[in-house]
């Protein structure tokens, strides 16, 4: 058997074997090209054995106009696969490459080809995004993206889709290519795993899947040796980059780190430790791949609905004109998250509170400093288009180039920097925090300690906004303010400052109450005081796990410290004797709330023996204390309730002590495992119902970017119109700069400072300009004017846009007429003011005449 039958028979059987009847969708190749990409798809196919095993989609811009494509007959003559126009409903299947038809979309679901019809919005289509989309999101890791020739920037969304699901980006390297913008796009937004070119591509697609194929899968992974070679490549990335990895999970590390040793052929991932060793280029993008940043243009169109007409609105109406509001984004990659949410809430202002001068700074950061650097430029290509809606488009972004930058009051309201998350200090005093598709690549241990940080870094009532695959697992921290949207909403206490990160210094509450009240010579407070100290029962206040906010009197006859590792825990805490009953009162208190006691136990106190009761009750008012616990140590029988009888065999006794004791723990391991299942249902129904949401909101996805796909042009007319409108930029720029060379008008713009930005060459008449000159006061250019007033009468012009003119007169009895403007950029906004002078002299007339 040769290697392309071993390869799609291991394809074969990495489908699901649910049913076995079912013919199993092979790997899908989705080929992506406009200008010059017959020739690069036809040095493809040409390389593609017949039996490789996969399926091959080709998506290339043809003219709508012409209702039948010579794509199939070209293709056939170098490739003997199939070569088939696409049908809807069309199964696909191996060793087949499936054309598009002109004038329609296409999608994929299960595996079978959906033609949608074309509707043109903005004289834009990006059919190569559409399929591409639709491929990840059907085919998830059996989906392989391939970006050939073409100009524009199709196919880039669309390859970092299928970058998200764990499939395979192949670009055609860009110097190979006829015109290179598609795959130069593709290469500087996403981390691309091939770039070759066309003809070399399927050798290397074939190799790296042979190689996976043989990759040892799923627990074997998890083997001890593989085990220790994950964490030398935690330390290899350490030292190279100076972040540590070990706090993500380890599955989605594994699935990247094979992805890599897939590309570079290595079986075995000792083998690959040696080869990062040797390869520090080989670190930096393994490291790229672990930092994979999704994201789009207002994600989950909902979740933006929801903050732009109800949480923003809320917002602005709990607090007074003026206000200035805190928002950081983590995690943001290449910043469409953040100018996303600038963008709400600039248009909720405008919409619920246009007088209230409202105004929101969002800090950025990311663990990627490359896509750092791109967030910062706000620069996108033109496909946003897909994911921005037309009058958002207009509104906030400006067309430049081959794509579209984000306006200057947005940029501005959005601070971009560099940051670990789980080293760096945190930003505080926020109102919202969006981190929303970081939890899922977190282990569960960095997502609980990031829970507590950003509830200290929250004001009273902030927000934590997830992603809608997310949930908030911090009870006593968050509670749900919209479950729809994955709204969480941090829970007031006045002990929020003891819920704080390790890393963050502890203020002890109770400490600074007494020194404030000692000062303050407040009567009452002292006597209470001193009653809880002398008198009052040891008692101590916790929280659901069992965790120590508050410690009131002598508590060290009942509770002392565990050895090692500090613990502020109860149940560590508690002496031997009492651990049992306190773990059961406690858990009895739990499910109700009312007063809880213990029978009494017996404990030698001091040196001598004592019967010691626990009380416990679940507190609900006042609301700051509510869901926290009460634990009161009380001395003497009459306050528990021993159930003891006086036996006078010990044995007898330890028996029915032992008893009660299993009683109890059946009881409330009954009572537990009850609500567990009541638990595990409900949560059951909301997964459900959220998968549901989401095949729903998946096909409104589908829908709406199939009405804003791109404009399906032909080739050459696209080259031409492109080429032409070029070439009439070029004569127009020649023809103003020859026009700024010969005229003998002499002009000198200058920016608000009143510093030069530009000058004629006839400038050089009246003042002692050169190109250094560019950027200094024009009051320190010598000049041949007698015009002390110059720069006043220039300010003058920009406080009260009103033109000057005067007559001025110059040395050489010479006479200018000089005309003060200002000067107005395309958005009719004053930036400077234009200076003009003619010559008016009669010498000067006389040649004229």
């Amino acid at each position: 058997m040769n290697d392309t039958h071993v390869l799609a028979a291991s394809d074969a059987q990495a489908e699901s074997t649910t049913d076995k009847k079912k013919t199993p969708t092979p790997l899908i190749v989705a080929i992506g090209a406009s200008a010059g990409g017959l020739e690069a798809i036809e040095q493809f196919l040409e390389h593609v054995p017949a039996l490789s095993g996969m399926a091959y989609v080709v998506i290339q811009h043809m003219d709508p106009s012409h209702q039948k494509s010579m794509m199939v007959e070209l293709l056939s003559r170098v490739t003997p696969m199939s070569v088939l126009i696409a049908e809807t409903d069309m199964q696909v299947q191996a060793d087949c490459v499936y054309v598009i038809p002109p004038s329609k979309d296409m999608s994929i679901l299960h595996g079978r080809i959906q033609l949608l019809e074309q509707v043109p919005i903005r004289g834009v289509r990006m059919p190569v995004d559409y399929f591409f989309r639709a491929l990840a999101d059907d085919q998830h890791e059996n989906a392989i993206g391939v970006v050939l020739s073409g100009m524009g920037t199709d196919g880039t969304l669309g390859l970092r889709a299928i970058k998200e699901r764990g499939g395979l980006a192949l670009v055609q390297e860009p110097d190979t290519a006829r015109f290179d913008s598609m795959p130069r796009t593709a290469i500087t937004t996403v981390v691309v795993d091939i770039v070759a070119p066309p003809d070399e591509l399927p050798k290397q697609l074939i190799n790296y899947l042979q190689t996976t194929t043989r990759i040892p899968k799923g627990d074997k992974m998890l083997e001890v040796k593989s085990q220790s070679a994950l964490e030398k490549i935690v330390v290899l990335l350490r030292e190279q980059t100076g972040h540590d990895m070990s706090m993500y999970k380890k599955s989605s590390m594994y699935r990247r780190i094979e992805r890599r040793m897939g590309l570079h052929q290595i079986e075995n991932i000792a083998n690959y430790v040696r080869y990062l060793r040797e390869n520090t280029q080989e670190l930096e993008l393994l490291f790229k791949e672990l930092l994979i940043g999704v994201t789009s243009f207002f994600r989950d169109r909902h979740v933006w609905d929801v903050l732009r007409q109800e949480v923003f609105p809320d917002l602005l109406s709990r607090h007074p004109p003026g206000k200035h509001f805190r928002a950081w984004v983590p995690a943001c990659s290449t910043g469409e998250e953040a100018f996303s949410l600038a963008i709400a809430f600039r248009e909720a202002v405008e919409e619920f509170a246009p007088d209230g001068n409202y105004s929101l700074q969002i800090f950025a950061t990311d663990l990627d400093e490359d896509a750092i650097e791109r967030a910062r430029m706000g620069f996108y290509p033109a496909n946003i288009a897909a994911d921005v809606p037309p009058e958002r488009l207009k509104r906030f972004f400006t067309p430049e180039g081959k794509g579209y930058r984000v306006n200057k009051q947005i940029r501005e309201k959005v601070i971009f920097a560099p940051q670990n998350l789980i080293m760096d200090p945190p930003f505080t005093k926020l109102d919202l925090i969006s981190c929303r598709n970081l939890m899922i690549y977190l282990g569960h241990e960095l997502q609980q300690k990031l829970f507590p940080l950003f509830h200290y870094v929250l004001n009273p009532n902030g927000l934590l906004l997830v992603g809608t695959a997310e949930t908030v697992n911090a009870p006593g921290l968050f509670s749900p303010a919209n479950n729809k949207a994955r709204l969480y909403q941090k829970i007031i206490s006045p002990l929020d400052k003891q819920v704080v990160p390790r890393y963050f210094p502890v203020v002890h509450v109770a400490a600074d109450a007494r020194k404030t009240a000692a000062a303050e010579g407040n009567l009452q407070v002292l006597a209470d005081q001193f009653l809880l100290q002398n008198f009052a029962p040891p008692a101590v206040l916790i929280n659901n796990d069992g965790d120590i906010l508050y410690v009131s009197g002598r508590t060290g006859r009942f509770l002392e410290p565990a050895a090692g590792k500090a613990n502020w825990n109860i149940y560590a805490m508690a002496k031997e004797e009492l651990r049992h009953e306190l773990t059961m009162t406690v858990k009895r208190a739990l499910r109700q709330t009312d007063i809880i006691k213990s029978m009494a136990i017996k404990l030698l106190v001091e040196g001598a023996q004592a019967s010691v009761s626990i009380l416990a009750q679940q507190i609900e008012k006042p609301t700051a204390l509510q869901g926290t616990i009460i634990v009161v140590f009380a001395q003497g029988e009459n306050m528990g309730e021993s159930i003891q009888p006086d036996w006078q065999n010990p044995n007898q006794r330890s028996l029915l002590e032992e008893l009660r004791h299993a009683q109890e723990e059946l009881l409330s391991t009954r009572e537990e495992m009850q609500t567990s299942q009541e638990e595990f249902k409900a949560t059951y129904e909301e997964l459900h119902t959220i998968n549901e949401e989401l095949q729903t909101a998946n096909e409104e996805l589908s829908t709406s970017r199939e009405e804003m796909q791109s404009v399906n042009e032909e080739l050459h007319t696209v080259n031409l119109e492109l080429q032409a409108k070029m070439d009439a930029l070029s004569s127009a720029n020649n023809d103003l700069v020859n026009l700024i060379s010969g005229t003998d008008i002499i002009a000198v713009f200058l920016d608000n400072s009143l510093q030069v930005r530009r000058f004629t060459p006839a400038s050089t008449q009246l003042f002692k300009l050169i190109p250094s000159d560019i950027g200094r006061p024009l009051t320190d250019v010598v000049t041949a004017l007698q015009y002390p007033d110059l720069a006043q009468d220039a300010m003058t012009v920009l406080r009260s846009l009103v033109n000057i003119d005067k007559l001025i007169e110059a040395d050489g009895n010479r006479h200018y007429r000089a005309r003060i403007l200002p000067y107005r950029t395309l958005e009719n906004i004053v930036d400077g003011v234009l200076i003009t002078f003619i010559d008016v002299s009669p010498e000067t007339q006389k040649k004229f005449h």
